[in-house]
């Protein structure tokens, strides 16, 4: 606990100054994570088999492609852009010709990194455009995350009982998360109340907020499964105490892509 805590508050002395910076400086970070979370997600998939080099490579260059896509921008735009799925789809599913051998490259390696390409890059492509949009509201979802995960955390080590995934993620439990969600939904709401818009009814803010936490949870828990169906303890061993980015990350990647379909609401 005490490397977790000393992990924790250096993350937090390197992060808030970026985050204050903001601009290309918060851009080139995300999209360095993001790189990162995709070479992470490659590791632990090629403890079962491996990929091609050179696919590897077109992987790592489509995220950064991905994360970086009208990463200036200052408004959302809905606009699915075709002709980047389409592209993705083509760039891995047409070597499987080419490299002709099922055991080397084959359409579940295809389909694998089709989706971990739109996944990772998606969401750290809306991390990016959030902070642009609004500081605030990157600030609003840290609170949910950081603070559901922490409360979550020391409640289910002082009062915990009763599992809440057992199979997934075996320390967990329903007094944690019922602590964490408490503690995720109130700070962050007072917070968006007083700092981003003070007109927005209550109701609909906490309700918003509460749907944010419990996605942040079953982010981690959806994480927790893919890491459990590799047979692995994290996705790295990067942070001391903590994992990789993706074990840092997975809540809030949840909570984003869940941000996005509150927007209009928000």
């Amino acid at each position: 606990m005490k490397t977790r805590i000393i992990s924790a508050i250096i993350m937090i002395a390197i992060f808030v100054p970026i985050l204050l910076i903001g601009g290309k400086l918060f851009a080139l970070v995300m999209s360095i994570l993001a790189i990162m979370g995709l070479y992470e997600l490659i590791n632990m998939r090629e403890t079962k088999k491996e990929f091609p080099f050179l696919m590897k490579i077109i992987a790592y260059i489509l995220v950064l492609f991905f994360a970086l896509s009208k990463s200036s921008l200052i408004v959302f735009s809905s606009n699915l852009d075709y002709r980047v799925i389409s592209f993705i789809i083509f760039v891995y599913l047409i070597p499987m010709v080419f490299i002709n051998n099922t055991k080397k490259y084959n359409l579940n390696d295809a389909l694998f990194l089709v989706g971990s390409t739109l996944f990772i890059g998606l969401s750290f492509n809306l991390i990016i455009i959030t902070y642009n949009y609004n500081i605030l509201y990157i600030v609003y979802l840290l609170l949910i995350t950081i603070l559901t995960d922490t409360f979550a955390l020391f409640t289910g080590m002082l009062i915990g009982r009763h599992k809440l995934a057992k199979d997934i993620s075996p320390k967990k439990t329903i007094e944690g998360l019922i602590g964490g969600l408490i503690v995720g939904i109130t700070v962050p709401s007072i917070f968006y109340h007083v700092a981003i818009n003070s007109h927005l009814s209550m109701l609909v803010l906490v309700s918003v907020t509460a749907v944010l936490a419990i996605l942040g949870q079953i982010g981690d828990l959806v994480f927790s499964s893919i890491k459990r169906y590799y047979g692995a303890k994290d996705f790295s061993n990067l942070i001391p105490g903590h994992g990789g980015v993706l074990d840092r990350m997975d809540s809030i990647i949840f909570v984003v892509l869940g941000f996005i379909l509150f927007l209009g609401i928000l």
